[in-house]
């Protein structure tokens, strides 16, 4: 039995297939980011879910890629925790953006892969390996255009007052906004990224308001000249995309590259069921 798993930092998609491609469950648990998470939480929450705790020691394979796996040393930290809970199975841990290239580009083929979803983040595909010019610091420093850059954005407009009042009135309907509730979630709970993302929806909801579509589109023009634009040949080659945020934002995606005369891609919310198919042809 093969794990196929993708994680961000808010939930991570778990498929598990035999060996010849058929699907034995899917199941989901809370993002597993190694940057943010201690060991403890990691096997709490695969211990929370029924079909991933009986079948550990079924596992032959568990591939996983994961926010957060960006560098070796996390790589090494959540293989050694996968190694001694999955303990017959031979681990492989990658950076999301791998599952994001699998799932969107076809074989061979060169191309820029980005992440937009909880976090954010941009690599080139030349055909056979990923490379990256902008090494992440996380969600406080980066994630240009991302759900919790979003979401921080709406609640600094809400508290300096310069969110409309209509707007305004809905946000309050919507969300606990007590300071200290805000307070406890991003200091005291695990993943104040993805509580942030959290208010992203608000901003998906009423995308059509001027006030919003200012924040969407600013953020997205950040995201093309922070990251797109790193890479010389931006213009030559498609720019896919996986993440919640690319997918319900998708229109306005077009429109941002239409502006810089970029090739829009493959957008898919959720790049799990593209890794079956390569996982099957590369197994």
């Amino acid at each position: 039995m093969r794990l196929l798993v993708d994680s961000g930092s808010t939930k991570a998609d778990w498929i598990a297939i035999d060996e010849d491609g058929k699907v034995l469950f899917t199941t989901q648990t809370l993002g597993l980011n190694p940057e943010i998470l201690e060991g403890d939480e990691i096997i709490e929450r695969l211990n929370d879910r029924f079909d991933i705790s009986q079948n550990k020691d079924k596992a032959t394979h568990l591939y996983f890629y994961g926010a957060g796996c960006g560098t070796d040393n996390m790589k090494i930290s959540l293989s050694r925790i996968f190694q001694d809970y999955f303990s017959n199975a031979i681990i492989v841990v990658e950076e999301d953006t791998y599952a994001a290239v699998y799932a969107t580009t076809p074989k061979g083929e060169k191309a820029i892969v980005a992440i937009l979803g909880t976090g954010s983040n941009c690599s080139y595909f030349d055909g056979k390996i990923l490379h990256q010019k902008v090494q992440s610091l996380g969600y406080i420093a980066m994630d240009d255009c991302s759900g919790n850059v979003f979401g921080k954005e709406l609640i600094r407009k809400y508290y300096f007052n310069k969110m409309p009042k209509e707007l305004a009135d809905a946000f309050e309907k919507e969300y606990d906004l007590e300071p200290d509730a805000i307070k406890h979630q991003l200091y005291k709970e695990a993943n104040p990224n993805a509580y942030l993302a959290t208010f992203a929806k608000f901003l998906i909801q009423h995308k059509e308001t001027e006030f919003c579509k200012k924040i969407i589109f600013k953020g997205m023009k950040s995201f093309v000249k922070n990251y797109i634009k790193q890479y010389e040949n931006c213009k030559e080659v498609p720019v896919h995309f996986v993440g919640s945020i690319a997918f319900y934002l998708k229109e306005e995606l077009q429109v941002t590259f239409d502006k810089y005369g970029l090739q829009l891609g493959n957008v898919l919310r959720r790049p799990i069921d593209g890794l079956i198919a390569y996982h099957i042809l590369n197994k």
